[in-house]
Formats: structure tokens, C-alpha cells, sequence
């Protein structure tokens, strides 16, 4: 991917959980892993405001879970090209790249949404409890690609050398 983003390929030396980011007009959907980089969960979802208030709630949140990195879901268009949702993420993305070191990693997020809102159908939840979560169920389905992707590529690495997360 281009932009602010780093390749999935470099952060495997980062120590610490990773955020999964759905990235949305109105919501920001928040899910986080565990530090051994198995299995995603469902976190929280900010409402938006303004981009200093919820970059501050994010990161705050960051600071709590032991973050060492994001993957933001990128909504890529069927075709795969970019569309003005594609380009807000990546803006996004390198606005918070100026508040914290933290790596940045596009997740192709086609189908996060339906995922997860077929999941929640599944459960048999409401609609007003799909409305609540979906977007940091889709935020958990981006981030378990990612670590499913993560695992593949024997990340992290056992016994390896491993760093703090990057301060803010």
C-alpha cells in the first residue's frame, strides 16, 4: 500500500497489541489483540466530532491497551482502486502519524461490514445491538485478517528480539 502506510511484513519486532481500526464517515470502530498477536476482540466505538478530539480518545486508548501499532481497514472499491473514502483514511492515517510514532498498516476492509453484520444475524442480535456494534465488529474482522496474515508470516516471532511500543 502507499501513503502512510508500513507494510504488515515490518512491524513483526514491535511488542505490544495491535488496534484495529474501522475508519468511518461518522464512527470510529476500535477492536484490539492480544500481545501474543492471536485473536482480536471487539473493543469500543468513538462517535466523531473533531479530529483533535477523537485522535486524543484514540490514543489515549492506545496508551491503556499497549498498542505498538494500527491497522486501519482501507475501503478499497470491488475493483480494488481508491475511492474518497480510500483517500480519508489515508488522511487519516498520516494526521495520526503527527500525534505518535505508532506504525500505520492498511487492511484491505472489503466485506469487514457484511462479515460482521451476518455474524451478529447469526447470534441472533437486535437490530438496535447490530446498530451499536457493527463497527468494532468490523474493526475485530479487519484486525484478525491482519494477525491471521501476521501468523502466516510467523509473527511474532518467538523468543525473537522484541521493543516497547513507540511512545506518543
Amino acid at each position: 500500500m502507499t501513503g502512510p502506510f508500513t507494510p504488515i511484513e515490518e512491524i513483526g519486532h514491535l511488542k505490544g497489541a495491535l488496534f484495529g481500526l474501522d475508519f468511518g464517515t461518522k464512527t470510529i470502530g476500535i477492536a484490539v489483540s492480544d500481545e501474543g498477536w492471536r485473536i482480536s476482540a471487539p473493543l469500543h466505538t468513538i462517535r466523531r466530532t473533531k479530529f483533535k478530539a477523537d485522535s486524543a480518545e484514540l490514543l489515549a486508548m492506545a496508551a491503556r491497551y499497549n498498542v505498538a501499532a494500527f491497522v486501519v481497514g482501507l475501503p478499497l472499491n470491488m475493483d480494488g482502486s481508491s475511492g474518497p473514502r480510500a483517500q480519508a483514511t489515508r488522511d487519516f492515517a498520516r494526521n495520526m502519524l503527527k500525534l505518535n510514532e505508532r506504525p500505520m498498516i492498511a487492511w484491505d476492509e472489503r466485506w469487514s461490514t457484511v462479515a460482521a453484520e451476518r455474524a451478529m444475524l447469526e447470534m441472533d442480535t437486535s437490530r438496535a445491538k447490530r446498530r451499536e456494534s457493527i463497527d468494532k465488529m468490523a474493526a475485530s474482522i479487519i484486525l484478525q485478517g491482519a494477525l491471521d496474515r501476521l501468523r502466516a508470516l510467523g509473527y511474532p516471532l518467538p523468543g525473537g528480539p522484541a521493543v516497547e511500543a513507540p511512545g506518543d
